[in-house]
């Protein structure tokens, strides 16, 4: 996929049909992932997606982390029948082994630099057998980032952590499928898969898409059916499935 200009990120811009058809990749990703049976979630999405809502819908119960990397005191308020909105920079508010699935979008684990902490957090509160679903910048996208603003010496000198500038001042963290499956497997998770989210360019879609041949949900379905599992040289971000063995380790 070819890399998209840092100023098209926000989902704004030129690129607003390519938007369209990535949320709606997410979205299909999410029902295909969301347990077949009610169940009780947590959303650690910052309050940013629209991921919630849509697992309330499915008929699962929500709690949604706002605000999740400000050192604020939690709060608690009903939002919905189905969703709360709790405010809270860690989830220590909840018990060990409370919920069935932990979601993690909006590249959440890149935005907190301290991702090891916060995936250790999601493993503590994910009943045995719960699972969590991620999403990371990819390191495809932290290498266009720096090219963008002609750091090319750091591009030859990326170590195992990639933290990279933006143009608007922030730091997100990079990652490839490998440091992905570490991550997981380091908070005592189990990988199920690490992809790509999107493996299709914004100029095909636009191209498909403006065609006027195919429909957004036939494009959505040819991309679903086309991600290979652990391949980080394509696509801006990478999206991950984990699950809690049923049974804790063996001690040696």
């Amino acid at each position: 996929m070819l890399p998209i200009p840092a100023n098209e990120l926000n989902g704004s811009g030129t690129l607003g049909p390519y938007w369209n058809f990535y949320h709606a990749v997410v979205a299909e990703q999410l029902r295909q992932w969301l347990p077949g049976s009610p169940s009780l979630l947590v959303d650690l999405s910052g309050g940013r997606g629209r991921w919630p809502a849509q697992a309330a819908r499915a008929g699962h119960r929500v709690i949604e982390v706002i605000d999740f990397r400000r050192p604020i005191e939690p709060w608690l308020r009903d939002a919905s029948d189905l969703t709360q909105k709790v405010r809270a920079d860690n989830l220590a508010f909840l018990p060990d082994a409370s919920v069935d699935a932990v979601i993690a979008e909006e590249r959440m684990l890149s935005v907190d630099l301290m991702a090891e902490s916060v995936i250790e957090d999601m493993a503590r509160v994910l009943k045995p057998g719960g699972r969590a679903l991620l999403c990371v910048d990819s390191l495809v996208l932290g290498m266009a980032i720096l090219a963008e603003q002609n750091y090319w010496a750091h591009l030859c000198q990326t170590g195992e952590v990639m933290l990279i500038p933006w143009p608007d001042g922030s730091i997100t963290r990079c990652f490839t499928s490998t440091q992905v499956r570490e991550l997981v497997t380091g908070a005592g998770l189990e990988v199920e898969w690490v992809r790509p989210r999107t493996v299709l360019s914004p100029s095909m879609v636009d191209r498909v898409l403006g065609s006027g041949g195919r429909s957004l949900a036939w494009l959505v379905r040819t991309e679903l059916a086309s991600q290979p599992d652990d391949d980080d040289t394509v696509g801006i971000h990478l999206v991950a499935s984990a699950r809690k063995p049923l049974r804790a380790a063996a001690q040696t």
